[in-house]
């Protein structure tokens, strides 16, 4: 009996591994009598208590229970850090960030995903940092942050996937090609993507959809030929489900996309197609009601009914068909009356915006000309400066001192020693003005050092608290590149402090191997970042876009009144 006894080791293992094999099988009245045992019985371990409530939070979630799935998902997460079982945090962290935020209305919950970054990071799990990666460009890729998506599935892909970790590959390059063809609009990248993706399915059904992926992005890109061409792959797979109403999408694609190529006796002939499996699939939900139906009705008046609802039926076919064909053939006259126009009105605008693109770029080439070329003569004159201090005048004070030390025995040693005090005191300022060379990036120290130190001065203040999180810059960059960047946060950490009205700011700095990622966060008054244009940037936006394109890298602004703001530059290092 479980009843509140304790259990020996060997009896715990028995019911334990029989309550996970009913979750598993979806054995619900056995998992239901576990669970009563269970919580009615003393646990022999401590630590399988966090276990315990992370099953019946799996549990729940299979029976799409969510508040208690996420309350013991919950308990999970605090009693595993109480009883340091790391794997069983980060596995109830993980379910937590995929549970839907009811403060926000959104699927996803950002607290829950930070805090499994966290985790990750604090105990070195790699499976559990792709994860977070994953999950968070799902969170972006929801709310229509296309670019933020993509930043972090393509942070996912560049570590190294074990086994187990290998499931979330075709996830995440399904993700990457939808987002590519619906949030970016690069359908070429989207059908890189989906094709990476082709190497990992197995099953005609996964085949299926990625098909169809990659059809309706080559559609998208006005490749129909291609478009029709994995269609009908798509068409010749067996399926084990849904063989109708997958086969309905396909006829209907395949007859748009062979009269937009001109094919029209082919786009006709499933058209016909279209019509036939809409009706057959119409009739197979028909004959479920009929058979619901059945119980309640006798035969004979059941019999009476379907004959009369038949008919109507077919009438209404008939009457669908010929609709249908009177529009198929409208669409087509009128298709070849304007293609001719619309070629010619499209290739203008090309032609228009080719010009338009061109002298934009030589204006563009020459303005980073000037930028680049003022910000080398004030880093020449800034090392000239430092240079003649310390060689020169911190020499010839040098020598100044010695003088006097010779004439200290023959004048008043008073007047001698307030002297010698002095010339210390200025030798000692002049020696510090000459150790500020290279622009605030100590030469010995580096970039994060650099940052570090600035944010520790702003933060003695009081006004402002700013912290750095940094991940991977173990390695120092090149010091030119370490002090343009250094420059870049500075600016952004002056606008925080001038503009932002915020008493909190965060600077994350993440090298990615190749990329250096630059976060700056703050929970100041945000601004629209609509309003800020190619022509008044404003607050020195301007200047730092140059220098981010100057290193080719990319600067994105997140933004909203009274909800702080984001700035994420990523620079290929």
């Amino acid at each position: 009996m479980l009843n509140n006894i304790a259990l020996t080791k060997n009896e715990f293992q028995k019911n334990w591994l029989s309550f996970i094999y009913y979750i598993k099988t979806n054995n619900n009245d056995s998992v239901n009598a576990y669970l009563n045992k269970f919580n009615n019985a003393k646990l022999l371990e401590n630590k399988k208590l966090s276990r315990f409530n992370y099953l019946k939070g799996f549990y729940y979630k299979r029976i799409d229970n969510d508040s208690l799935r996420f309350y013991f998902y919950h308990n999970a997460y605090k009693l595993s850090e109480k009883e340091n079982d790391t794997l069983t945090l980060l596995k109830s962290l993980e379910q937590l960030s995929q549970t839907y935020n009811y403060k926000t209305d959104t699927p996803y919950n950002k607290e829950y995903l930070d805090l499994l970054y966290k985790n990750a990071i604090k105990y070195n799990s790699q499976s559990y940092i792709i994860r977070y990666h994953f999950l968070n460009g799902n969170y972006y890729l929801l709310r229509s942050h296309g670019k933020k998506a993509l930043t972090s599935y393509k942070t996912a892909l560049k570590f190294n996937f074990n086994k187990n970790d290998s499931i979330l590959l075709p996830l995440l390059y399904n993700n990457i090609g939808s987002t590519y063809t619906e949030e970016i609009n690069l359908p070429d990248s989207a059908i890189y993507y989906f094709k990476k993706q082709s190497k990992f399915l197995k099953t005609n059904n996964e085949k299926f959809s990625n098909f169809l992926n990659i059809g309706s992005a080559w559609r998208k890109a006005n490749n129909n030929n291609l478009a029709i061409n994995y269609y009908m792959m798509a068409d010749s797979l067996p399926l084990d489900f849904n063989v109708i109403s997958n086969n309905i999408y396909i006829k209907e694609n395949l007859a748009h996309l062979n009269n937009d190529i001109g094919n029209h006796k082919q786009a006709y002939k499933y058209l016909l197609d279209y019509v036939k499996l809409s009706d057959s699939l119409k009739a197979d939900e028909h004959k479920i009601s009929i058979a619901n139906i059945k119980e309640q009705y006798d035969n004979e008046k059941l019999r009476a009914d379907n004959l009369e609802s038949e008919s109507k039926r077919k009438q209404n076919r008939n009457l669908l068909f010929g609709a249908l064909l009177i529009i198929f053939f409208g669409s087509i006259t009128a298709f070849l009356i304007q293609k001719n126009t619309r070629k010619k009105q499209k290739l203008a605008e090309q032609e228009k915006a080719l010009q338009t693109q061109k002298l934009a770029t030589v204006l563009k080439e020459q303005e980073l000309t000037s930028i680049d070329a003022m910000i080398e003569g004030q880093e020449k004159e800034r090392q000239r400066i430092a240079n003649d201090l310390h060689d020169d005048l911190g020499g010839l004070m040098a020598t100044v001192k010695l003088h006097f030390n010779v004439l200290k025995d023959k004048q008043t040693p008073e007047l001698f020693d307030k002297t010698n005090i002095l010339l210390d005191e200025a030798y000692q300022k002049i020696r510090s003005i000459a150790h500020t060379k290279n622009s605030g990036v100590i030469a010995k120290q580096g970039l994060l050092k650099a940052v570090q130190n600035m944010a520790d001065k702003i933060s003695v203040s009081n006004k402002i608290i700013v912290d750095v999180i940094d991940h991977g810059l173990e390695n120092r960059l090149e010091n030119s590149l370490e002090l343009t960047i250094f420059r870049i946060i500075q600016e952004l950490i002056t606008n925080v402090i001038k503009h932002a009205q915020a008493t909190e700011s965060t600077i994350h700095l993440t090298n990615h191997d190749d990329t250096l990622n630059i976060m700056i966060e703050d929970n100041g008054k945000g601004f629209n970042p609509n309003q800020v244009t190619t022509k008044n940037k404003g607050m020195g936006i301007s200047s730092i876009d140059k220098r981010v394109e100057h290193l080719n890298g990319k600067m994105t602004i997140e933004s909203e009144p009274n909800k702080g703001t984001t700035i994420i530059i990523d620079i290929p290092i």
